[in-house]
């Protein structure tokens, strides 16, 4: 005889408590990490660190996937130290990060200048 909860099986109770959890997970994951934004930022490397006059297609994809995910002050606090530290140790040119949003054509809520104090950041 199978055993039953609230008059469901087992079975089927533990397939709607996973998707519960595959749910809930998905909506609590939509932030994105410091590192998932360095990753995506690889194409913009050569225009920052002075190898390239303009940004590819790609870095500006790059820049508004990013800019669309700050949808917090914590996240765009998060990002903008992320992206200082960032352009610290990989030698970024200050001007060059400046301009990468307007190059981009992309009105940005996070700054990309590395000078920037992020406390700051609304």
């Amino acid at each position: 005889m199978e055993k039953k909860f609230m008059g469901f099986s087992w079975s089927l109770v533990g397939v709607l408590m996973f998707i519960m959890i595959l749910i809930a997970k998905s909506k609590s994951v939509d932030a994105i990490t410091c590192q998932e934004a360095l990753l995506s930022l690889m194409p913009c490397r050569p225009f920052l660190t002075g190898g390239e006059s303009t940004p590819v297609a790609t870095c500006c994809s790059a820049v508004a996937n990013i800019n669309a995910a700050a949808t917090t002050t914590a996240i765009r606090k998060d990002l903008c130290r992320c992206l200082e530290a960032a352009s610290r140790s990989e030698g970024v040119d200050p001007d060059k990060a400046k301009q990468l949003p307007q190059l981009c054509g992309v009105t940005v809520a996070i700054s990309f200048d590395p000078t920037i104090n992020c406390d700051t950041i609304k």
